[in-house]
């Protein structure tokens, strides 16, 4: 750690740049779980290093994404709990690049905060760390910004930067589509990081016991369950494409059914739902029942249980569900069958 840099004047005004140097040497344990290419010695320095192996590519594209964590970070204020929204904000952005049949190679984190609290920056890497490790995805390097004045004391803000590689031939081509093909679903792990903000506001949660049991919730507290860490799909995706050919991925955010199956669906073709058929994690009747929601807004603004899609030939589904089961996600059904439609999404 640096012991020779120290600002009187930097920390009259409110930033602590020791704290900084502190907060780094405490991630570093965190960091180095991460690494698959190379060494975490360096972290702290200007730009952050990956070694790219393109051996095994013929015409490799890089795909990026970025995200943050948005407005579920204020349950993790309200309940001084820092070691998941790490996980929420590297599975927004791998999610996302895996939708391109990219395998994520590298992240990188922003953090905001109204004061360093080294501890406290720790378990927020410790988090990206864990996402890191289950997305297969190496912590390259990030930023810890202290900027009293503009954020509160006890408050910070969470943003990533995922890099992944796919070859060109490879692609997801949702041109490929036809009708008559299956969609099958990938169960969500609760709310994950989209729609917080009328769920802060249908819970009233700034004045709300979150540590009290739920019955709804099968005993778990509300705080407890809106705080369960977004499901990273990276490896059983991942696997899936090695052996299938998958025409379309969907990884269902803000906006919902609505929004996102239209996005991996070309013109011309839309996708037949059952409601019966969607498995509703008791979070979202507890929203809507609370909220008095109508259900076209819910399925327009949360995952209702559904994290990602994927849409492979009818001949294909129970090979796709057999290695999703074989990879952790047993849970995975036939949600939808692509038709000709102009309405993307038909829930019926």
């Amino acid at each position: 750690m640096n012991t020779k840099s120290k600002s009187e004047s930097y920390a009259a005004a409110g930033v602590d740049i020791t704290a900084g140097y502190q907060a780094v040497e405490l991630m570093k344990k965190h960091i180095a779980r991460t690494m698959i290419n190379g060494k975490s010695d360096d972290i702290g320095g200007f730009g952050g290093l990956f070694a790219l192996d393109l051996k095994d590519y013929k015409e490799p594209i890089l795909v990026s994404g970025t995200d943050g964590v948005g407005t579920k970070l204020k349950l993790a204020f309200l309940m001084d709990k820092h070691d998941t929204v790490g996980i929420d904000c590297v599975a927004m952005c791998v999610n996302d690049v895996i939708c391109c049949g990219a395998k994520p190679l590298f992240f990188l984190d922003y953090i905001a905060c109204g004061k360093n609290y080294p501890e406290k920056i720790e378990q927020i890497v410790k988090g990206v760390c864990d996402g890191c490790v289950m997305a297969g995805s190496e912590l390259i390097g990030g930023e810890t910004a202290e900027m009293p004045g503009f954020y509160p004391v006890d408050e910070y803000d969470l943003a990533g930067f995922s890099v992944g590689i796919v070859d060109r031939s490879k692609v997801i081509d949702k041109n490929r589509m036809k009708e008559g093909d299956v969609m099958i679903a990938l169960p969500s792990s609760g709310v994950h990081s989209n729609g917080f903000s009328l769920v802060r506001k249908v819970f009233d949660v700034e004045n709300s016991d979150l540590r009290k049991p739920v019955a709804e919730l099968g005993g778990q507290s509300l705080g407890e369950t809106l705080l369960t860490p977004t499901k990273i799909y990276v490896k059983p995706v991942l696997k899936v494409l090695e052996e299938v050919e998958v025409k379309g991925i969907s990884h269902i955010t803000g906006g919902g059914f609505y929004e996102n199956m239209p996005r991996s669906i070309p013109k011309g073709l839309g996708v037949r739902i059952n409601k019966e058929d969607v498995r509703v994690l008791p979070i979202f009747k507890l929203i809507a029942k609370t909220g008095n929601i109508a259900e076209r807004d819910m399925f327009n603004t949360f995952n209702m249980g559904v994290g990602m899609t994927l849409v492979v030939n009818k001949e294909d589904v129970q090979k796709t569900l057999d290695i999703l089961k074989e990879n952790g996600e047993a849970g995975a059904y036939v949600i939808g069958e692509i038709i000709k439609s102009e309405d993307g999404v038909i829930l019926q």
